[in-house]
């Protein structure tokens, strides 16, 4: 009787909640609310935007607004807390919380990251001579951590002599870094900080001097500055102002030690350049001069530089220029040009190349002698497998370390011996709670798309699943930017998999798992083709009796985020949990505001809606402005008030127009972090905690809540 009470009053109570957030929605319309722009009338087309006040983050009210959506999230969510808790102690019951990373050679110096029990960020160390020498700290984030509801390092380089490292701190989730330095001799941090930095920093080779690059207000990193150990930060010379607003900048070292490399980039065109890392006074001088839709990457060796490009090669090859005059009338081709295999990566050594190659939507490791001129390939047996270089710091050697994983094989780290041919395990991840990797199956399968173009989609589930339609399944893409989805072996995927449930990622166009031409036709004016791909994907999976529409969670994040509140709005039969984590939903809006971070960049990912026809184009698909008043999916959408990449209105003006319009009374749930950004909670617990509350939600609907 207590518990039909309970219910009762929970369900009077959801009532009046959802009624309350429906009439905030509908009915508070302040003078920002009913805004036309005028492109909208200029195209024939009429768009009553409702939810602008939304994006008003210093009104009180709308703080007001975002916080009785989480309050209302919560409610809705306690049923499930137990469920919660349980998925959170199977997740953080399989890490080993005690653990390092394999030692990294670095000049005499073996550099590695431990975790402890109980601490949530990585402690990273480096030992003198020998993985047998004592310990030294370099850097503790979880000292540096206390203070902050939220802490991320950007990265942390060491300076040429491995006296000093720099790291940036960002405590907001803003993506906005202040560089420190540090003395390993010590243990003091420099009293100079410099704010409102990139992720990309870089040493010269006197020890002293550091570039750094900064924001602008729409947070493009568009300026070169150096600093000299000990100065103020204010007096730092700028070295180099990116104008143009498609134009974003980043910094490296080479290998060798030699150069520095400052790279301009849009998402389509690239200028490299370079500057001796012995005169960091010295002045940057161009490789190439960027050109419409030429892209390429450099690093050096010996009197060369290596440049990997697409000039008059879609998939890229690589060629070579003197350091000399490295201009174009100068390269040379090294790797000529293959259209089957396209080029991602290359990583070079005193006397070796190494070619991330992908060909058939798997990648390859192509491993050059540069003495003989011979390459040779590295073998793997599974169907779909991920694989990247790991931390290869030293020039001079010919061991190259890289990390193999696949959705049943832990990350596996080995040293490939390039002279001998042959490999050494240096570690596998461990996987505590016995994990048995026979007692799952993986599967590469193909579905059919629209236009008869076969997308990849890899599988996993526990063995003994019978394909009848009834087994529940997790449907994952991104589908942007040209990024591949890997099938990276994650053990939280096992909370699903030993409740009978099947979990599967889908290759859609707008990534390059099949080559670049995969990522140009999904984009600007072929964007769709991500969308139908993945509903192709899904009626594969359905037809093929993996699962049924009454089954089936499909999820993505932030462009991923787009893709799924896509679909939605195309086919809401199709799915019965969706969870859009950060979405960029609101396309058009956005990307009319050239005062939003990213939206100038990315008219050529997206297009620019002033023109008539890529706004025609853009508006047929954005999920914000295609919400009918139909059925739709039980709904999870997240967001981060300090969101730098989508703005936290997008997600709550998503939720409040599919809560004004839809005519179903499926699960709608907003959940904004009020203190993070577009990566949620910080830490391994933070991420552990949402990923559980992400998967509670949709096994509680799907009811496997044991």
């Amino acid at each position: 009787m207590k518990n039909s009470r309970f219910t009762r009053l929970l369900t009077v109570a959801l009532f009046l909640v959802v009624a309350s957030l429906t009439a905030a929605a509908q009915e508070h319309q302040p003078p920002m609310a009913r805004i036309i722009p005028k492109v909208d009338s200029m195209f024939g087309d009429v768009r009553v935007d409702n939810y602008y006040w939304l994006r008003d983050k210093e009104s009180p009210e709308v703080m007001k607004y975002l916080e009785d959506e989480n309050n209302y999230t919560m409610l809705m969510m306690r049923p499930t807390e137990k469920l919660q808790q349980q998925l959170f102690s199977e997740m953080l019951g399989r890490i080993k919380e005690n653990d390092a990373s394999v030692p990294a050679s670095h000049d005499g110096y073996f550099y590695y990251t431990r975790t402890e029990a109980g601490k949530p960020y990585g402690i990273h160390c480096r030992k003198k001579g020998s993985v047998d020498s004592q310990e030294e700290v370099v850097l503790d984030e979880n000292e540096l951590a206390k203070p902050y509801q939220y802490f991320a390092v950007s990265k942390w380089e060491d300076s040429p002599d491995h006296s000093l490292i720099a790291f940036g701190v960002d405590t907001a989730g803003s993506e906005q870094f202040d560089i420190q330095i540090k003395d390993l001799a010590t243990g003091k941090i420099y009293p100079e900080r410099i704010p409102m930095t990139y992720y990309d920093f870089a040493w010269a080779n006197d020890n002293k001097t550091l570039f750094y690059i900064v924001q602008d207000g729409v947070a493009r990193p568009y300026k070169l500055f150096r600093h000299t150990l000990g100065a103020d930060p204010k007096n730092d010379v700028m070295v180099y102002h990116e104008a143009d607003s498609s134009f974003e900048l980043s910094i490296k070292r080479s290998r060798s030690n030699q150069y520095l490399f400052l790279e301009s980039s849009s998402l389509t065109t690239t200028e490299i350049r370079y500057l001796d890392a012995n005169t960091p006074n010295g002045t940057f001088k161009v490789i190439t001069p960027r050109r419409d839709d030429h892209e390429y990457s450099v690093d050096h060796q010996g009197d060369k530089f290596y440049i990997l490009t697409n000039d008059q090669a879609l998939n890229f090859k690589i060629v070579t220029a003197p350091t000399s005059d490295p201009s174009m009338a100068n390269w040379k081709d090294f790797v000529p040009y293959v259209d089957s295999i396209f080029i991602t990566k290359l990583d070079l050594f005193s006397n070796w190349l190494v070619a991330d190659e992908w060909f058939n939507g798997l990648p390859h490791l192509r491993i050059w002698d540069l003495t003989t001129g011979e390459s040779h390939f590295i073998a793997f047996d599974e169907p779909a497998y991920a694989l990247f270089p790991d931390e290869n710091y030293d020039f001079s050697t010919d061991v190259f370390r890289f990390a193999y994983s696949s959705m049943l094989t832990p990350k596996t780290v080995y040293d490939y011996d390039m002279k001998t041919r042959t490999k050494t395990l240096k570690k596998q991840t461990e996987i505590l709670g016995g994990y048995d990797p026979s007692q799952y199956q993986m599967e590469r399968i193909f579905a059919r798309a629209s236009d008869g173009v076969m997308i990849p989609i890899t599988i996993m589930y526990k063995k003994g699943m019978i394909r009848d339609g009834k087994a529940p399944l997790w449907l994952y893409a991104y589908g942007a930017y040209g990024i591949n989805t890997e099938p990276y072996f994650s053990a939280n995927q096992f909370s699903l998999l030993d409740r009978g449930m099947i979990y599967a990622e889908a290759n859609i166009r707008g990534g390059s798992e099949m080559g670049r031409q995969w990522y140009y036709d999904g984009k600007l004016a072929k964007k769709r083709n991500s969308f139908t791909d993945f509903i192709a994907s899904a009626e594969h999976l359905i037809g093929a009796k993996y699962t049924s529409s009454d089954r089936l969670v499909i999820s993505g994040g932030s462009a991923g985020g787009l893709l799924i509140g896509a679909v939605v709005t195309m086919r809401p039969d199709l799915f019965k949990v969706a969870i859009a984590d950060v979405p960029f939903v609101d396309v058009i809006n956005t990307m009319l505001d050239e005062n939003l971070p990213l939206t100038v960049q990315e008219f050529e990912e997206w297009g620019n809606p002033r023109d008539s026809i890529d706004y025609q184009y853009m508006r047929s698909y954005s999920p914000y402005d295609n919400i009918q008043a139909t059925e739709y999916p039980n709904l999870l959408i997240t967001g981060g008030i300090n969101d730098p990449r989508v703005m936290y209105w997008e997600p709550a003006k998503f939720a409040a127009k599919f809560r004004a319009t839809k005519t179903d009374n499926n699960r709608l749930l907003l959940r904004t972090h009020m203190g993070t950004g577009h990566f949620g909670e910080s830490g391994r617990y933070g991420r552990l905690k949402d990923y559980a509350f992400q998967v509670a939600f949709a096994l509680d609907i799907l009811g496997l809540n044991r």
